[in-house]
């Protein structure tokens, strides 16, 4: 029983492999459906192009790195790139491309769907430029130079025709007219209708034209364009922009990089103006201080002459100038830091910590100050003034001619590394690839469909399962020949079928049905009479192939045959010897025609031939009555052996009628089409019929 299941189980790689084989009509055919579809698409689908571009963002300094010396490093850090790319794809850089090439206003074909590409390509090209969009339709064009619509038209596609001198916008919703206007003019003014169309040719096809929003051209525009970074923290960033016309997409990715360069060297020249702003308002202010304090001290100097002054002073002194210098500076840098950060971000806590450290040693050194005479207290104080202002005028007067040194020559802190470059050749479709993908997808396919259909066929596999499910003598097995295959296109054509037996009597089925008639030679030794039925469950299972070619084997081995085609409603056995169908079997149970009349010589002597006759209204009761009997008892002793061919079993009962005057019978089962069951049943009607 365990061997029985294993057998069961294990998948007959060869038979697996012979199976599709035998399907390789339907495997070729899906191959070549898979190849045609692969043809259409490559037909109808445009040529697609990719341009790149590199860019190079450096370190950003700032301009205000010159006023904040060490401390600018804690407080100007390192754009990252990807801060970059958000500004790359921002309406600011891709909108000023858009406006620029006139991007929002969309032109195509009226008919561009695929059955027209298919069967009536046009080669449609829009050319984008500063001051119009030339819209090519194979040798004809036209030009739009200025496109405005009202906002409740934006984003909506209008159909646009010419008529003689003017052209018409119409609403394709509900045909309604919208806008009319004569071509090679200016636009008039209607409402909020601006439209300037200029044209050379005649135009009578129908077109397609959008106006878009910056918003929805921006996002149109993202859907081909692609940003990203080269490698880890490079700063190097790889533009790619796709897109049918390959000149079209190079001006405009090209364009894009000089929107991004302008905004870049726009945006570090507004910060550098706005440092020379503050220093041309305190250079003035710490000027005035200057002058106050030189005043003031040469005028302490004149009244007095001189003053001493000792070690300790001058070591205050040179202390008290650094602290209110470090002052200034860092306060000027909260100043500066106050624009990016609030009061709670480390930086500023920082700074103020540091401004306080600050305060609190001036405050110690001014104690100290109020400890020395009075005279030379003031001296210092005045010193220390005019030391102070002096240097804080003579570093922001440095800074401010580095700035203005920096603003003359001011390039950003972006380089274009690469700019785009027409492509030669496009990028996709890819048709080879597709060629060879529509091959392995097609074989696919097929082989799929092969092994459906193979499992999906329940019927006997092999002669064995017969053997072990229904422990039935199996007589041959008969392989299919290429003759055998082209019977059914000869029943079609009406036409004659050949006899194997006699055509190609070296046909391999010939030869394994020449070992049915070696087994019957033993069956009919025990056999009732020489009568052999040959049956089959269902339709064309090959019974009369089966019969026809029996019988001319027979008869070539000196046997007088005869032939009965017992099929009264659908035989075809006429056709295997090329004659009338009446007279025949039912004329002759009727009475209505001789013995002599309906049995027909063939092309072999010694073969005999019995057509079905005219089909009765009464098959299965004249086949039953005692006549039908008694005609086989008649022509069994004139005949070594007659042959009749029986309708299917399982569909009339006629067959099991024939069957019980039959010395032998034989049933015939088709592979992957007979149905175990269909036979288990058959033989039980056999057996019910004894």
């Amino acid at each position: 029983m365990s061997q029985h299941t294993n057998t069961e189980d294990t998948i007959d790689l060869k038979e697996l492999f012979f199976s599709l084989i035998a399907q390789w009509k339907l495997i070729a055919l899906c191959i070549i459906l898979s190849l045609i579809a692969a043809l259409l698409y490559l037909r109808t689908t445009p040529d697609t192009y990719s341009v790149n571009a590199l860019v190079q963002v450096e370190e950003n300094k700032g301009a205000s790195a010159a006023l904040l010396g060490d401390l600018s490093g804690m407080i100007d850090q390192k754009q990252p790139a990807q801060a970059e790319i958000e500004i790359l794809k921002s309406r600011m850089v891709l909108g000023n491309a858009i406006q620029k090439l006139n991007l929002d206003i969309v032109i195509n074909g009226k008919e561009n769907g695929f059955i027209h590409r298919l069967f009536y390509p046009h080669s449609y090209r829009s050319e984008y430029s500063e001051h119009n969009v030339q819209f090519h339709d194979d040798l004809k064009h036209f030009n739009v130079r200025q496109f405005e619509v009202p906002k409740e038209y934006l984003n909506q596609p209008l159909d646009l025709r010419f008529n003689h001198h003017k052209f018409i916008l119409t609403n394709p919703k509900n045909d309604q007219v919208l806008y009319e206007g004569l071509i090679n003019q200016n636009a008039q003014t209607n409402g909020l209708w601006k439209i300037t169309i200029f044209t050379q040719d005649q135009l009578s096809d129908h077109y397609t034209i959008q106006k878009r929003s910056l918003p929805a051209a921006v996002d149109r525009l993202l859907q081909d364009l692609s940003v990203a970074e080269k490698g880890k923290l490079t700063g190097i960033l790889g533009l790619n922009l796709q897109g049918e016309d390959k000149h079209h997409i190079t001006h405009v990715l090209n364009e894009i990089l000089v929107a991004y360069n302008r905004q870049n060297v726009e945006r570090r020249s507004a910060e550098t103006a706005q440092t020379l702003k503050f220093l041309d308002e305190q250079l003035p202010e710490l000027k005035g201080k200057l002058d106050v304090a030189e005043r003031e001290f040469n005028t302490f100097r004149q009244k007095y002459n001189t003053v001493d002054v000792t070690k300790e002073s001058e070591l205050y002194l040179s202390q008290s100038i650094a602290l209110e210098t470090q002052k200034t500076q860092i306060e000027q840098t909260v100043a500066e830091a106050s624009a990016k950060y609030t009061s709670e971000h480390p930086v500023m806590q920082q700074m103020d910590a540091q401004l306080s450290a600050i305060n609190n040693k001036i405050t110690e050194l001014n104690n100290t100050l109020k400890q020395l005479p009075d005279l030379q207290r003031r001296y210092l104080q005045l010193y220390r003034e005019v030391e102070v202002q002096q240097q804080m005028y003579t570093s922001l007067l440095n800074s401010y001619q580095q700035l203005r040194i920096a603003k003359a020559g001011e390039i950003g802190n972006v380089r274009i590394v690469d700019t785009a470059v027409e492509p030669i050749s496009p990028i996709k479709p890819k048709k080879l690839q597709i060629l060879i993908l529509a091959i392995f997808l097609g074989g696919f396919l097929g082989t799929l469909l092969a092994l459906l259909r193979n499992m999906m066929r329940s019927g006997v596999k092999d002669a064995t399962q017969i053997e072990n499910e229904l422990d039935l003598p199996v007589y041959a097995t008969v392989p299919r020949s290429p003759i055998q295959e082209s019977r059914i296109k000869h029943l079609k054509k009406k036409k004659a079928i050949p006899l194997l037996a006699v055509k190609d009597s070296d046909d391999i089925a010939i030869e394994s049905i020449r070992s049915i008639r070696t087994t019957i030679h033993f069956a009919l030794n025990e056999a009732k009479n020489n009568i052999i039925a040959i049956s089959g469950p269902s339709p064309e299972v090959g019974k009369s192939f089966i019969t026809t070619n029996l019988g001319a084997i027979l008869a070539q081995g000196s046997k007088k045959v005869l032939i009965i085609d017992a099929d009264m409603r659908r035989g075809y056995l006429h056709k295997y010897f090329n004659q009338d169908t009446v007279p025949g079997l039912s004329e002759l149970l009727l009475d209505t025609a001789s013995k002599n009349e309906v049995i027909k010589n063939t092309e072999l002597d010694s073969l005999f031939f019995l057509s079905r006759g005219k089909s009765p209204s009464n098959p299965s009761e004249l086949l039953s009555s005692q006549k039908f009997k008694d005609l086989l008892d008649e022509l069994s002793p004139e005949y070594d052996h007659i042959l009749i061919d029986t309708p299917p079993i399982l569909a009339v009962t006629d067959g099991v009628i024939i069957t019980q005057y039959a010395g032998v019978n034989l049933l015939v089962a088709r592979h992957a089409k007979t149905q175990i069951k269909e036979i288990e049943i058959t033989i039980s009607r056999f057996e019910q019929a004894n």
